[in-house]
């Protein structure tokens, strides 16, 4: 985990600020002159609250700064650590005074304890959430497992076919053409195909075990639901938008099946491919 606060915090988020505008002002510099106008009167005005643009641009990057301090407030809240934000808006005053109440080591040691604190504050997180999705997981599976047409496979999977589809059965080594919705198992959606307008085309040895297993049971036009446990997913790390130990449900229609080239297909299980990679942002 990256440090939520540095010494040089502020002075870094200024000088990122600065150097953004005066790379625009380079841009703008190497323009046409026919386009100046139009660069000019894309500046903002200037707001009543301020007497001139220097002003604004000096309340902007303060306000700018003020937003990111809150939110990493509001992140180590989730931890379980609140700090005192009047203490922090001080630490910032007295900076500027040079009037600090902490020496430069004081700071940095101060610092480098919170940064241990707040690490091992998320790894305990990370492991009472994974725990729980664990055990949420499996409660799921166990519900589905009962439902009518459900069947369940010796690697765990389970899967409801809607529409069996017809062809042939889509190998490791053909591309399918997917359409799908993708959501954790208090419904939270985290990808739909539908929603982005657009199919997901991939080699059906390239994604997650429990895809490439699951899509093997429908054949071209066919509609199927896969419960995933997390050992066939993301397992016991997850990936954004997918926490650790996560059951994943899947809606999937098999729109196309694309043999692999002559001499193209491969064995079974390539390197690790499927334990490594997911349908697309998953």
């Amino acid at each position: 985990m990256k440090s939520l606060f540095k010494v040089t915090l502020l002075a870094t988020t200024m000088a990122m600020a600065l150097s953004a505008t005066q790379v625009m002002a380079e841009e703008a510099a190497k323009a046409p002159a026919a386009e100046a106008p139009a660069a000019a009167a894309a500046a903002p005005a200037v707001n009543s609250a301020f007497k001139n643009e220097d002003q604004q641009s000096a309340y902007a990057l303060g306000a700018s700064l003020g937003r990111y301090m809150d939110n990493s407030l509001k992140e180590q809240e989730k931890l379980g650590i609140k700090l005192d934000k009047e203490q922090l808006i001080s630490g910032v005053q007295d900076a500027f005074a040079d009037k600090s109440k902490l020496s430069d080591q004081e700071i940095e040691q101060t610092l480098q304890a919170f940064e241990a604190r707040v690490k091992a504050s998320a790894q305990a997180k990370m492991e009472k959430d994974a725990q729980e999705n664990a055990a949420k997981g499996q409660a799921y599976r166990d519900k589905f497992a009962k439902e009518k047409g459900v069947k369940k496979t010796e690697s765990g999977l389970l899967y409801q076919v809607e529409k069996p589809g017809t062809g042939d059965t889509p190998k490791d080594s053909d591309t399918v053409v997917v359409n799908y919705k993708g959501t954790l198992t208090d419904g939270t959606e985290f990808d739909n195909s539908y929603t982005r307008g657009e199919p997901l085309s991939f080699r059906l040895d390239g994604v997650i075990p429990g895809w490439t297993e699951g899509l093997k049971h429908i054949k071209k036009g066919g509609k199927i639901t896969l419960v995933i446990p997390p050992e066939l997913a993301y397992g016991k790390t997850g990936v954004p938008g997918i926490p650790a130990n996560s059951t994943l449900v899947f809606n999937v229609e098999l729109l196309d099946v694309k043999a692999a080239p002559k001499g193209d297909a491969k064995a079974e299980k390539p390197a690790d491919a499927a334990a490594e990679a997911g349908a697309k942002g998953q």
